[in-house]
């Protein structure tokens, strides 16, 4: 009996209203400064700024992510707490609140520091950003668990969570390189930036905040958090559906990163038109504002596990069209990661909706359940290493073809084995990947009994 009446509520056909919705969904612009900038510019900042080699780039980069593969489910597991005892996860959102603060940091290197300790200073800031990330990623995304609402209206909600989070990537990914000064990029540039950025954030996660208690206030089911700590852990990675869930996550994470990291270079080394960055960028998050609507669609005539196999399918085709380089014509080129950043959308849309559901289903079996932030502290490392895996992947590419750092102003000549590398890490190296996260999709089946359910 006390394993029956620790099950949560059943889903049932509640309709979110769009002011809440649209509250919980602001806390993503301020997400997606954080998930778009440091993937966008760190790498490059380090590089062709810092003067700092690609391999020691990538390694600062790497590191601090390796520690969020304990942090978040630490952090997953304080969520749950806060939800047994307090009955909500408020106090960890507003922690998380301080991120703004190391994101401006980041980008504040003293202007003495090049090298080994510019890339020890970045890295110190990566890894306390990182877990200010988590503290409020972990019961943001915790959310759709924690709602009495069905199959279908967990994808809406995510929906439009993914609308503004896309809105988030794109205006950072364009005002981030202009307000570092575009093609003449200086220290003082990335200071002003993480500043200028560094506010909104702030302002959009406390919208954010409010906009989940509203949403809890019109949609919240009982759900104790069930047992935690290791117990859960274990207990979450035992969990067939969400094992194969979460890798072929990882692999679709550290894919888009790679490419986010890789723009910058393909613009000016390819391309030949650093300028181009802001397009290649505007071509790759524009679409998802638009099909964001279309993929809902698709999700509810076909399911979402075939609507994500459908978008892995597109990314890694768009994305040997990339490895072609200039032969194939610029329009060619800005069409091709067009098509990628209709398949992104999905990608960002499909996973998370599907997410609640494999939390859903575990609980409605179990007699011990595990909390919905054991589940999302996982997938948020998971999401963490892929965007730790991904540019450092691109940096291997860069120190395999021989790629010379630089500090800002420089503009040494790069070997040709650099300049093919810069290409081929941007597109075949990302198709391989999506090719692989197609492949541990396939073994999901959850879908069809989530669907059914609902």
């Amino acid at each position: 009996m006390i394993g029956l009446d620790r099950r949560p509520a059943a889903a049932t056909d509640t309709t979110l209203p769009r002011g809440p919705l649209a509250g919980f969904a602001a806390g993503s612009l301020g997400m997606g400064v954080w998930v778009t900038v440091p993937g966008l510019l760190l790498l490059y900042f380090l590089t062709d700024v810092l003067a700092v080699g690609p391999w020691l780039a990538g390694l600062a980069l790497l590191l601090p992510k390796i520690a969020d593969v304990l942090l978040h489910p630490w952090v997953g597991h304080r969520a749950d707490v806060e939800q047994t005892r307090r009955g909500d996860r408020r106090r960890l959102l507003l922690l998380g609140c301080a991120l703004p603060i190391a994101f401006a940091a980041l980008f504040a290197v003293p202007g003495g520091l090049t090298g080994a300790p510019a890339a020890a200073w970045v890295a110190v800031f990566f890894v306390a950003g990182n877990l200010l990330f988590a503290t409020y990623q972990v019961p943001y995304l915790a959310t759709p668990a924690d709602l009495r609402i069905g199959y279908h209206e967990r994808t809406r909600l995510m929906a439009f969570r993914m609308v503004v989070l896309t809105l988030g990537i794109l205006v950072a990914g364009l005002l981030a390189p202009l307000l570092t000064g575009g093609d003449a990029a200086t220290r003082g540039g990335y200071q002003r930036m993480g500043v200028v950025l560094a506010v909104g954030m702030l302002v959009a996660m406390l919208v954010g905040v409010a906009g989940i208690a509203r949403l809890r206030g019109s949609a919240t089911a009982t759900t104790p958090a069930g047992h935690s700590g290791w117990r859960a852990l274990r207990t979450a990675l035992r969990d067939a559906q969400f094992r194969w869930l979460v890798a072929a996550y990882l692999a679709m994470s550290t894919t888009t990163h790679l490419v986010l990291a890789g723009v910058p270079y393909y613009a000016e080394y390819e391309l030949r038109a650093p300028g181009l960055t802001t397009v290649l960028v505007a071509a790759f998050v524009a679409p998802a504002l638009l099909v964001t609507p279309a993929w809902l669609v698709v999700a509810r005539r076909v399911g979402k596990q075939r609507a994500l196999l459908g978008a892995q399918g597109a990314f890694a085709l768009g994305s040997l069209v990339l490895a072609v380089g200039r032969p194939a014509g610029l329009p060619v080129l800005i069409g091709a990661v067009a098509v990628l950043g209709v398949a992104f959308a999905g990608m960002q849309l499909l996973p998370f909706s599907m997410l609640p559901d494999v939390i859903r289903a575990a609980e409605s079996t179990a007699a011990d359940p595990t909390g919905a932030g054991t589940y999302t502290g996982v997938w948020t490392a998971t999401e963490a290493t892929g965007a730790a895996l991904g540019p450092y992947a691109y940096a291997l590419c860069l120190t395999v073809g021989g790629f010379v750092a630089s500090t800002a102003g420089d503009s040494p000549v790069q070997p040709d084995a650099a300049l093919a590398a810069v290409r081929y890490g941007f597109g075949l190296l990302p198709a391989v990947a999506m090719l692989a996260a197609l492949l541990l999709q396939r073994r999901y089946t959850l879908d069809v009994t989530a669907r059914a359910a609902s």
